[in-house]
């Protein structure tokens, strides 16, 4: 076992205390990682300001998330949660079921509705599968009829959907949250305008992660708007720092990078940014605190050493923060 998945076993369920449960936003601690000095400090989110400077811009994504777990049936009678992923056409989707399906097969969903299951996205990884959706209504208004969030083990209660939406929410597409932008709150926002500090969104929508075993990440749909574009150079050129709020945001832009210059760009990424990748759009990263195995985590070593992220997971371990969505956050600059 690497250490950095060691210590990241350590940290706490994202929901465990009632005081924590979803909805305090206040409540975010922050773990800051200075790359520079090789130090680690502990701080609260609403904080975020006194450690940014005026000028910085704050690249964060727009992506709604969709009730997107919707209770199937296969012909027998078995029950399973469906999750609906990606969108590759109006029909046609990425999901992920959860439990055994067969190539061809006939998910029974609500209100008449079925998917039929056409084949495993990565044959060798049968996650998630293409499936053809039969629906009485478009997906969108299906999905606020039937479906619900995705919701795994670690989180002990059933929240609203705004609980799982970012404040910067606009273009629903993401089948989980970008929880990196969680946190931010109107007071927040206000306190980094008076500081100086500018936001610009772009957009990815967000597949859904694998929590049983690491894999590469799916292609996924971006878009990086020619004034998201404008507003990034602007800022490169002026040499004011550039932070990504999340690793979709890390992944669209570079995804938009050419040369050093990003541009107007939308379609679809399978981009897999690790040790191995130089990152050059941003400077630092807001995320939040994955497990060891996730790709989540294999970006994060893009910015850091082994040995710096050893020690931040290490401090977070130890002050018992909480990862998954509902959990704290790491701000690397």
């Amino acid at each position: 076992m690497s250490v950095a998945l060691a210590y990241s076993s350590r940290l706490l369920d994202a929901t465990a205390p009632p005081e924590r449960r979803g909805v305090d936003r206040d409540a975010v601690r922050m773990l800051v990682t200075d790359r520079a000095a090789g130090t680690h400090r502990h701080s609260r989110f609403f904080e975020l300001p006194a450690f940014l400077r005026p000028g910085d811009l704050l690249v964060v994504n727009d992506s709604a998330t969709l009730p997107a777990a919707i209770p199937a049936r296969r012909a027998g009678g078995e029950a399973l949660q469906l999750h609906v992923s990606t969108k590759i056409d109006a029909r046609l989707w990425m999901t992920e079921p959860r439990g055994p399906v067969l190539c061809g097969e006939e998910l029974h969903l609500p209100d008449g509705a079925s998917a039929v299951m056409l084949a495993p996205v990565e044959p060798q990884e049968p996650r998630l599968w293409y499936a053809w959706l039969d629906l009485p209504l478009p997906l969108p208004a299906y999905l606020a009829q039937v479906g619900e969030p995705i919701r795994y083990a670690y989180v002990r209660e059933r929240f609203p959907l705004g609980d799982y939406q970012t404040i910067f929410a606009r273009e629903p597409g993401s089948s989980e949250m970008p929880s990196a932008a969680r946190p931010f709150t109107l007071r927040v926002l206000d306190a980094l305008k008076l500081q100086g500090v500018e936001v610009v969104a772009i957009t990815l929508h967000c597949g859904v992660a694998s929590f049983e075993a690491p894999e590469r990440p799916a292609a996924e749909r971006f878009r990086v708007s020619p004034a998201a574009a404008a507003a990034i150079n602007a800022a490169r050129w002026e040499e004011r720092r550039v932070i990504a709020v999340g690793t979709t945001v890390v992944r669209a832009l570079e995804s938009a990078r050419e040369g050093r210059e990003i541009v107007a760009a939308s379609g679809w990424t399978d981009l897999i940014v690790d040790a191995a990748h130089a990152v050059t759009s941003v400077d630092g990263l807001l995320s939040g605190f994955h497990h060891g195995t996730s790709t989540h985590q294999w970006m994060l070593r893009a910015f850091l050493t082994r040995e710096l992220l050893d020690e931040a997971y290490a401090h977070a371990a130890k002050a018992g923060y909480y990862q998954h969505e509902f959990g704290d956050v790491h701000l690397i600059l």
